[in-house]
């Protein structure tokens, strides 16, 4: 029986047969983990009832109806037992799963890319995140489109967002708003499940007011699904516009209270306000108690058939938003209630509930238990959905090969910063499949950042032609800001937010789209700090992007305080799934960028962090043999070797490595012997002495695992040697190598905020110059 072959009536019959089960099945998975399954440490499992209650309506007609393989969805995070429900139902999640919900190992409590089973296409979870994920998304898939860099074979898909209205109060949804509408954005779908409630109450009516208009300001179609088909009717009836009029002047609050008493509640309310009206009276005659509730809460977002109709009458690809009146906890004992986010049934109301669900004990697991429509109705039906015609969608792209050696700038002197933007510039000339899979983007900074001469060869990305009026106006400009289809940046107004989630969409295209991407971001390095929560949901999918931060510490000078950052390197260290460098020279940030776009593409791999400089420092005259080009990449290398037994060395990472060779060339008058370490990688350094930890005196076979780099690089000092590290940046980045082998540490770096003014003033000020590493010297001994 397949999905095109079925009546309109049959296929609604069975579209609210399943709506049933997945909310029984959604209700029953939070109940078990509460109530069903042993509680060892006593904390409340949780799970928002009420919330999947409110979305059963669209997510099952979505889901198994509307939805094609190549669209992809965000899951409202609170709605993550509904997904996994749907999923169960499909044949992609397990029982087992579902029995060890918000438990180790089970489906998780909000949907995981990384951590479920039942392919998630957009993690969720940080309210507001998942929405804007999927406009960014839409920007890819069109960049990937118009670039021919798939397989030519897929759709242009959906992005759909299932989206909390209490969502909407978070600014990073306003802000993509803002960058889709400057992008021409399109194939996106947003549904508002309007419920009116959040989690400490009633979302505001005057606010809420407003959404549809704001989306409008920005070209969206903007489609209101309001009353179902019983209050439709209803107001075809003599004074049914009385009726309609008073649950549009109804406030938020009363609407909800009224849903939570019931019956009585709504013949009480109506008699009081609109009794002068007969056709009202003949409405309230017409409806026992429990037939007035199900009249009065037949909101459109709860009504399959108005749900359908919404969702089949829009067929182009305008950014559509749906806002979809329901009822939070819609046929749940607790619904409407203001404090049922966090609410959960009792044992008593579970049992009501499933004896109205028709569910016997031992059938609570069981597809098809309680529902009038047969199972041999139900599963070709469910086989047949266009959504899981084609099972399991996420995609697979192949690797982009990378030269065994990236272009490396000569100059005498230069910066990480400009040696950056000379490598890129020198990738953008050729022609390389490296160079075609590059896609740059940066938050209004690309030039600070050294991206403009990359731009001026690859273009700026758009959906159609448009030549730089500078350029066309013989204006001289260094910039060359041409708009093109085959553009390779995308530009982005100054919101971080909006950075890391395009980097993060980006980065998930080859899983997405079926097209390898890889991106590129830039910003400045302080302002990391800004779009922190969006970075942390872009590495928690395992989105895989380089992101150069620049340029980073007091060494920036005279930007003052504001401008320089302190904490970054500690984000490096701490934050999963990016692995930080801040190289010193720029043959050490070739290797490393060439290592990153490797490192990028590997199943075990992640995204990169590279923090660096606009201090232009003399450059080394070296050639790097294999093993220095690998402890590059492993995060450290000794500069000047200490001698055996020695009992100094000095570490010096990035811009203040000068200073560190200045007083190095000081010390071994006094000290012979001692050495100079150089970092590149506190945090690859950091990482792999824990794993040789954890895994130390394990073997395979007869090999011992061995010490980590870092081990194997201190071991020439004694026992009881003295470590100065010193970098631009918190010295907690560095003074756990203490810890390493028990030697003494004497850490220097940046506490405070900054001031104006220029590199020796400043370094002198914070104890970064070759003075205060001489004067930790000497304290240390």
């Amino acid at each position: 029986m397949g999905m095109t072959t079925l009546a309109p009536i049959q296929r609604l019959r069975l579209l609210r047969e399943l709506e049933r089960k997945v909310l029984w099945l959604s209700a029953w998975t939070i109940h078990h983990a509460n109530h069903l399954r042993p509680n060892r440490d006593g904390l409340k499992v949780g799970g928002h009832q009420a919330s999947c209650a409110s979305l059963a309506t669209v997510m099952t007609a979505l889901y198994f109806s509307v939805l094609r393989p190549e669209d992809r969805v965000a899951v409202k995070p609170h709605a993550s037992p509904v997904f996994h429900a749907i999923q169960y139902l499909f044949g992609h999640q397990t029982r087992e799963k579902l029995e060890r919900f918000r438990a180790l190992g089970g489906a998780q409590s909000y949907p995981s890319r990384t951590k479920d089973i039942d392919d998630v296409d957009f993690s969720t979870g940080s309210v507001g995140l998942g929405v804007a994920m999927t406009l960014f998304s839409s920007i890819v898939q069109d960049y990937v489109r118009l670039k021919n860099l798939g397989d030519g074979e897929r759709p242009t898909g959906r992005m759909v967002a299932l989206v909390g209205d209490a969502e909407l109060d978070e600014g990073n949804v306003f802000e993509a708003l803002l960058e889709g509408w400057k992008h021409d954005v399109r194939n996106l779908w947003w549904v508002i499940d309007y419920n009116r409630q959040s989690l400490d109450g009633v979302v505001n009516d005057r606010l809420f007011g407003r959404i549809g208009e704001m989306f409008e300001l920005v070209g969206w179609r903007v489609v209101t699904l309001k009353y179902g088909k019983l209050l439709e009717t209803a107001f075809t009836q003599p004074d049914g516009e009385q009726l309609r009029q008073w649950i549009d002047d109804c406030p938020n609050s009363l609407y909800s209270a009224l849903v939570f008493k019931g019956g009585a509640g709504w013949r009480e309310a109506l008699t009081r306000d609109l009794n002068q009206y007969p056709g009202v009276r003949r409405i309230l005659d017409q409806h026992d108690d429990a037939a007035l509730h199900r009249l009065m809460t037949n909101l459109a977002g709860n009504d399959m058939q108005a749900v359908l109709d919404a969702f089949e009458g829009v067929n182009d690809d305008t950014p559509t938003c749906f806002i979809a009146y329901t009822i939070k906890g819609q046929g749940l004992p607790f619904a409407g209630h203001k404090d049922n986010h966090s609410g959960l049934m009792t044992l008593d109301q579970m049992a009501g509930f499933k004896q109205g669900m028709g569910i016997a004990d031992g059938q609570e697991w069981d597809k098809f238990a309680g529902l009038t429509a047969t199972p041999a109705e139900l599963q070709p039906f469910l086989d047949a959905a266009p959504f899981n015609a084609q099972g399991k969608r996420r995609t697979t792209a192949p690797q982009v090969a990378i030269p065994a050696a990236l272009p490396r700038p000569t100059d005498k002197k230069s910066s990480t910063q400009e040696g950056f933007g000379k490598i890129l510039n020198a990738i953008a000339a050729g022609d390389s499949e490296l160079a075609r899979r590059i896609v740059t983007t940066s938050p209004d900074v690309t030039v600070s950042t050294n991206l403009g001469a990359w731009v001026n060869r690859r273009g700026l990305w758009a959906h159609t032609e448009a030549e730089d009026v500078f350029r066309e106006l013989k204006v001289v400009s260094a910039q060359l800001w041409r708009k093109t289809p085959r553009g390779q940046h995308i530009e982005l107004g100054i919101a971080e937010n909006n950075l890391f989630l395009q980097l993060a969409a980006m980065g998930l295209s080859h899983q997405i789209f079926g097209a390898r991407l890889l991106p590129i971001g830039t910003l400045y390095d302080p302002f990391i700090a800004r779009g922190l929560d969006a970075l942390n949901y872009a590495c928690y999918q395992d989105s895989r992007f380089m992101l150069v931060a620049t340029p980073s510490g007091v060494t920036l000078a005279p930007e003052g305080g504001a401008h320089q950052s302190i904490h970054t390197p500690l984000i490096g260290i701490g934050q999963p799934g990016l692995l930080s460098y801040e190289p010193t020279y720029v043959d050490e940030l070739a290797i490393l960028m060439r290592h990153g776009f490797d490192y990028m593409q590997q199943d075990k791999g992640g995204s990169i962090y590279l923090r660096l400089s606009t201090r232009s420092l003399p450059q080394p005259e070296r050639t790097l043999s294999a093993e220095q080009e690998a402890d590059i990449v492993n995060g450290a290398y000794w500069y000047a070797a200490p001698e055996a037994g020695a009992d100094i060395a000095v570490v010096a990472m990035g811009a203040v490595t000068p200073e560190a060779i200045a007083a190095h060339e000081s010390i071994v008058r006094d000290f012979a012997g001692a050495g100079l370490l150089v970092l590149t990688s506190p945090d690859r350094l950091h990482a792999d002495w824990l794993a040789a930890q954890r895994n130390r005196g394990r073997t395979i076979g007869l090999v011992d695992r061995g010490a980590s780099p870092i081990e194997r690089l201190l071991a020439p000092l004694s026992r009881d040697a003295r470590i100065v590290t010193v970098l631009d940046g918190h010295p907690l980045a560095l003074s756990w190598l203490g810890s390493v082998r028990g030697q003494r540490v004497v850490p220097l770096g940046i506490e405070h905020f900054g001031q104006s003014g220029d590199i020796p003033d400043l370094y002198r000020t914070y104890k970064l110059d070759s003075a205060a590493i001489i004067d930790a010297v000497a304290r240390a001994l």
